[in-house]
């Protein structure tokens, strides 16, 4: 069973960056699709980016060139950094995983674990 902890969310003035991880248990990152996604409130949850076993990535257009995917499979730990913040970023983020030796992908229905969510404000 998977069990997924986000941390590193925090408010932040538009054009800042955070880094958020995901600390994850129960199976090793490095043989699964990892994702994340986030959403506000009243709309449904998006994907923001993915990362397949194969350590290939895959991008939402609105965050393409500002965030980068990645993981450390010596810490069992997925990160996610955000530059150029605006504050249509501002939503509570999520980590999941899919099944092993996945491709990455942005279909949220390919991830069967979610995390609690870090919350993530900008502010213009």
């Amino acid at each position: 069973q998977w069990r997924l902890v986000e941390s590193g969310g925090g408010s932040v003035q538009a054009g800042g960056s955070l880094r958020l991880s995901c600390a994850a248990s129960g199976y090793s990152i490095s043989s699964a699709r990892m994702g994340w996604f986030r959403q506000t409130p009243g709309k449904e949850r998006e994907a923001v980016a993915s990362i397949g076993s194969n350590g290939g990535t895959i991008y939402a257009d609105s965050v393409e060139g500002r965030f980068s995917i990645s993981k450390d499979n010596a810490e069992n730990t997925l990160y996610l950094q955000m530059n150029s913040l605006m504050p249509e970023d501002t939503a509570m983020y999520y980590c999941a995983a899919g099944p092993l030796f996945g491709w990455p992908t942005l279909n949220k229905d390919d991830f069967g674990y979610w995390g609690q969510g870090t919350q993530v404000t900008v502010s213009s």
